[in-house]
């Protein structure tokens, strides 16, 4: 049975039927040690469990009958309500009316969601018990969007999308969390006080090969073709409600990285934009470039 006070902010195989953003996924299993630049595409996902990320970055294939993907990870972007919300559902066909009533009467008297998901739910996500994540707007097919984010608090809803008829749960919620670029000058700035490197949390994803070469102070090597080691312990190892810096090369798997870490409730993190060659190029030329 999932309680809002046990969940972890996961993302479920769900959301590659309703969420219409882009999701960073890792696959080792198409990771390259012998590209210089490092550079990986998202991979299309695969059923899995939590953590089962690699590296190798693909763009998501677009699902048939399903919206076409957009990003929502611009740095720049506002959003009108600034909240995630975690989410649990079931999803019955349309014409199945019969069952929606009973699931319905089931809950009204005292049964849990999530067991119902585990045993009805045609949604890929009723092996987490219809665990979604934690969503924001734009993340979410609009008919499926508006109930959630209308919702209250633990009381379960129901809504209709091309999908069938949903059962849904808002479990918890909290502020928008938010990715930026961060320039290399910017940064170098504020390394140069010795407290911002106290109360930050610099992450450098770079493998040991490439820190021998060039590196910067203060940066804890958390190395990304080792994800599977740190990952799941990833809000253990590091604190979410602190400002959390990311590096590498040039600034793409870094940002892979940021995207994900936003999943796991990060609230404020930042990508150095161009990486640690982009840093000794605009703000510290005796960092060594290759």
């Amino acid at each position: 049975m999932l309680r809002s006070s046990h969940l972890s902010p996961i993302i479920s195989p769900t959301f590659f039927a309703l969420k219409l953003s882009l999701i960073p996924i890792f696959s080792l299993s198409s990771y390259s040690s012998s590209s210089s630049s490092h550079v990986h595409e998202i991979s299309p996902p695969k059923t899995r469990k939590p953590y089962s990320l690699s590296l190798g970055f693909k763009p998501l294939p677009t699902m048939v009958g399903h919206p076409c993907p957009k990003a929502s990870f611009s740095s720049g972007s506002v959003s009108v309500d600034a909240r995630e919300i975690l989410v649990q559902h079931l999803l019955v066909k349309e014409d199945d009316l019969n069952l929606l009533v009973e699931l319905q009467k089931r809950i009204s008297a005292g049964e849990d969601l999530s067991d119902l998901a585990l045993e009805y739910s045609m949604c890929p996500s009723k092996a987490e018990g219809g665990m979604l994540g934690w969503v924001r707007k734009g993340d979410m097919v609009p008919e499926f969007e508006e109930a959630a984010f209308n919702a209250p608090l633990n009381k379960v809803v129901k809504c209709k999308t091309k999908f069938g008829w949903h059962l849904l749960q808002v479990l918890s919620e909290r502020e928008e969390s938010s990715l930026q670029d961060i320039q290399p000058d910017e940064l170098h700035v504020k390394m140069q006080d010795p407290k911002f490197v106290e109360e930050v949390q610099l992450i450098d994803v770079r493998e040991p090969d490439e820190v021998a070469k060039a590196s910067l102070p203060g940066f804890e090597v958390l190395p990304l073709r080792q994800f599977g080691s740190w990952g799941p312990e990833i809000t253990t190892k590091l604190d979410p409600q602190k400002d959390t810096y990311l590096m590498c090369h040039h600034g793409m798997r870094s940002l892979q990285v940021a995207k994900w870490l936003q999943t796991q409730g990060f609230r404020r993190v930042f990508n150095v934009a161009g990486g640690i060659h982009a840093y000794a190029m605009t703000a510290d030329p005796s960092i060594p470039t290759y």
